[in-house]
């Protein structure tokens, strides 16, 4: 075909997206993350059973009204959630306890464990950070109900050797104001300490993902596929992720189809 003609294929496709249907299941461990765009935000919901989106959103932010209101009609339609697997975000976390107070939180510990690690830097210029830091490079190695104990026993001890230092703080005479001297490491230790009591999920739920790593990768190979067709317009580009979301999602339905079907046979 000619340059012309692939060019008009393509844009009698881009013009118009399909409808991603929604999956009836019980107990769907989801995922919930979102990417960032030139001009737009996407927000996915993924069910990590079936490593289908249910559902997707197109906006500008990870919103608490918009998300909240996804989650509901996801319940409306049939998808009973058991878990949800999220990096923290507050809009993301407030939405789940108000529309789904009764639905377990999973905070991905990567996540917690990068942040940590972003703020720590690889050489803590103090003997708190370092030894915060060591605690830190236990989070990924925890999968045991011991692990978690030894986990929290170490973080606890660290904190009550440095309360102190992480307590100090920097007044400033001409502005009046206060703040924590130590503050990267302060900061790492209350993002642990607000983390800790949906971090080990999983433990006690195999089923659960304890990270958001299966989404941020499928935003991956999402994000290399639209960079080979650089100049869409705004639409085109919602639309191609539309198209993408569309036969992904039959891709991996198929796939679990076929393995239902195999397993019924073989019973």
């Amino acid at each position: 075909m000619s340059k012309r003609t692939l060019q008009r294929l393509f844009d009698s496709y881009l013009s118009k997206a399909p409808l991603v249907p929604i999956i009836k299941r019980i107990d769907v461990n989801l995922q919930i993350d979102a990417t960032y765009f030139a001009k737009f935000c996407l927000v996915c919901y993924q069910d990590f059973g079936l490593k289908y989106t249910q559902l997707h959103r197109f906006t500008y932010s990870e919103s608490y009204e918009e998300i909240k209101e996804d989650l509901e009609n996801l319940s409306k339609l049939g998808v009973k959630i058991k878990s949800v697997t999220c990096d923290g975000h507050k809009s993301i976390l407030k939405a789940i306890k108000s529309s789904l107070p009764d639905v377990i939180i999973q905070r991905c510990v990567i996540h917690v464990q990068r942040m940590c690690f972003l703020w720590l830097t690889a050489k803590p210029q103090s003997n708190a950070g370092v030894e915060l830091r060591e605690i830190v490079e236990l989070i990924h190695q925890v999968k045991t109900h011991n692990d978690r104990l030894e986990f929290k026993r170490r973080l606890k001890l660290w904190h009550e050797k440095y309360k102190q230092y992480i307590d100090q703080k920097t007044y400033q005479p001409e502005s009046q104001r206060y703040w924590y001297t130590h503050k990267m490491v302060r900061k790492s230790y209350v993002t642990i300490k607000n983390a800790l009591p949906n971090m080990f999920h999983y433990i006690e739920h195999a089923d659960i993902p304890k990270s958001t790593n299966a989404i941020e990768s499928y935003f991956g190979h999402l994000k290399n596929h639209l960079d080979l067709h650089r100049g869409l317009t705004k639409e085109h580009r919602i639309n191609f992720i539309k198209w993408y979301i569309y036969f992904n999602n039959n891709k991996r339905f198929s796939k679990q189809k076929m393995l239902t079907n195999k397993n019924k046979k073989e019973d």
